[in-house]
C-alpha cells in the first residue's frame, strides 16, 4: 500500500533475506572480513552468530551472490532438531542428490562421490547450515565427520554455521564437541548496528527501491528508532513498515517525532510491541535476582571506560587476538609482497645494465666491424684496380699481337 503512495518501485523493508538490500554496517564489515578469510583457507568450519534478525542470512545471501559457481558449488540447509542420521540425508537433498535407499551409510556414500566429482571438475563444495542451534551434538558431529573427506591432501568440504548466540555457548562449553572446535577456523558475532548507522541503513534501503526523498525523516527519528529497536536490522525494518503504512495512511510527506510516538503506543496496545522493540522482548531482572548477582552484575570495563565485549572464538583465542593474527599474516605477506617487488626490481635493474651493457659491446664491436669493412673496402678496391691494370695490359699486349700477325712480319717468320 505505501508502497504505491510513496512511488516505490517495490518493498524497501522487507523480512526476506536479499542480496540487493545489503547494507555494510561495521560489524557486517567485520563478519564479511572473517567470512573471507575462512573461505580462502578452503577447509573447516566458519561460525557466525547473532541475534534474531541480525542480518545472518542477508549477509551469506550477499556473499554468495560475490561468489563464481563455476569454482564453487554452495548449499544451504535450514535446520530443526535433526540428529546424526537426518542430518546426513538433509545435506546429501541440499547438493541434489538422489539416495538409494534411506540409510545413512548410502547418503554418506552419495555425498563423497558427489564431492569427488567437484573436485574433480575443479570446483570447491561450501555447506551453508542456517539455525545451527537447533542441531543435536550428534548432527554437529556428523557434520565434523563430513568434513574428513579429502582428495589426497586436500579438503573436499568446507562449512559454515549459522546460530544464534546459544549456539557459540554450546559450541565453547560442550565437552563432546572438543574435535569440532579445533577445526573451527573463523567466528564472528554479529552485534547490532550503532546509532549513528540507523539513518544510513534506512536511507540506504529507501534509495534501493527509487526513493527521491518523499517521504522525509525529521532528524528526531532516527534516534527513537535506535532507541526502540537497539539497532537490531530485522527490528528497525518492521518498525520503519509501521510508520510508513501510518504516514500513507494518513498521507503524509514527513515522519516525524509524532508519528513515531503514534506507532509505537498502537503497537504496544495490541501486545505488538516485543516485534519492534528489544526492550519489551527482554524481561525486567527481578530485584532479588539483582541483589544476589551484586557486583557482578556490573558490566566489565576496559582501561578507556568501555564497556569489555570479548568474542572468544573456540580454542580459548578472542576475536581480537584472531584480529591481530590476520592483521600480523597480512602484514607478514605485505613485507613478502614488497620484498618480492624488490626483488624483481633488482633484477629488472640487473637486466637493463647487461643490456646496456650489452649494447656498448654491441656498438665496439660494430665500430670494429666496420673498420675492418672500411680496411677490407681499401684491400678489394686496390684488387679491383690492379685486376683493371692487369686487364687493360693484357688487352694492350693481345692487341699488338694481333697486329703482328696482320702485318705480315709474323707470317714471314713463319715461313
Amino acid at each position: 500500500m505505501f508502497d504505491d503512495f510513496y512511488g516505490f518501485e517495490s518493498r524497501p523493508f522487507q523480512l526476506t533475506p536479499d542480496p540487493a538490500f545489503y547494507f555494510e554496517s561495521r560489524t557486517h564489515r567485520k563478519a564479511l572480513s572473517y567470512l573471507g578469510y575462512g573461505l580462502a583457507q578452503g577447509e573447516g568450519f566458519v561460525v557466525i552468530t547473532g541475534e534474531v534478525g541480525a542480518g545472518k542470512s542477508t549477509l551469506v545471501a550477499h556473499l554468495m551472490a560475490t561468489i563464481d559457481p563455476s569454482r564453487l558449488t554452495a548449499a544451504q540447509v535450514v535446520t530443526s532438531a535433526l540428529d546424526g542420521e537426518e542430518i546426513v540425508h538433509v545435506v546429501a537433498q541440499a547438493f541434489g542428490l538422489a539416495v538409494a535407499g534411506h540409510d545413512k551409510a548410502s547418503a554418506l556414500g552419495a555425498i563423497e562421490g558427489f564431492l569427488h566429482e567437484e573436485a574433480r571438475q575443479g570446483r570447491r563444495c561450501l555447506l551453508i547450515v542456517d539455525e545451527a542451534q537447533n542441531l543435536t551434538v550428534s548432527a554437529l558431529e556428523e557434520l565434523r565427520m563430513l568434513s574428513n573427506f579429502q582428495l589426497g591432501s586436500h579438503p573436499l568440504l568446507q562449512t559454515l554455521l549459522l546460530g544464534q548466540p546459544e549456539f557459540r555457548s554450546t559450541l565453547l562449553e560442550s565437552g563432546e564437541l572438543e574435535q569440532l572446535r579445533q577445526r573451527v577456523i573463523a567466528t564472528h558475532h554479529l552485534e547490532a548496528m550503532q546509532a549513528d548507522e540507523v539513518q544510513a541503513y534506512i536511507e540506504h534501503r529507501l534509495g534501493c527501491v527509487g526513493w527521491q526523498g518523499n517521504p522525509q525523516f525529521d532528524a528526531q527519528v532516527f534516534a527513537g528508532i535506535f532507541d526502540a529497536t537497539g539497532g537490531v536490522p530485522r527490528r528497525i525494518n518492521q518498525l520503519v513498515n509501521r510508520l510508513l503504512l501510518l504516514g500513507a495512511v494518513e498521507q503524509r510527506c514527513v515522519i516525524d517525532g509524532e508519528v513515531l510516538d503514534q506507532v509505537l503506543a498502537e503497537l504496544d496496545a495490541d501486545g505488538s510491541i516485543s516485534l519492534v522493540s528489544r526492550k519489551a522482548a527482554e524481561p525486567e531482572a527481578e530485584p532479588e535476582a539483582a541483589a544476589m548477582q551484586g557486583e557482578a552484575a556490573e558490566p566489565a570495563v576496559s582501561p578507556r571506560g568501555e564497556e569489555a565485549r570479548t568474542e572468544t572464538v573456540p580454542g580459548g583465542i578472542d576475536s581480537d587476538e584472531v584480529a591481530a593474527i590476520i592483521e600480523a599474516a597480512m602484514a607478514d605477506r605485505d613485507a613478502q609482497i614488497t620484498e618480492l617487488q624488490q626483488a624483481v626490481l633488482e633484477l629488472a635493474m640487473a637486466a637493463e645494465a647487461r643490456e646496456h651493457e650489452a649494447a656498448d659491446a654491441g656498438q665496439a664491436q660494430v665500430a670494429s666491424l666496420e673498420a675492418q669493412l672500411q680496411a677490407m673496402s681499401g684491400h678489394v678496391s686496390d684488387l679491383e684496380a690492379r685486376l683493371a691494370e692487369h686487364d687493360r695490359m693484357l688487352r694492350h699486349t693481345l692487341t699488338m699481337l694481333i697486329e703482328w700477325i696482320e702485318g705480315g712480319e709474323g707470317q714471314r717468320r713463319a715461313a
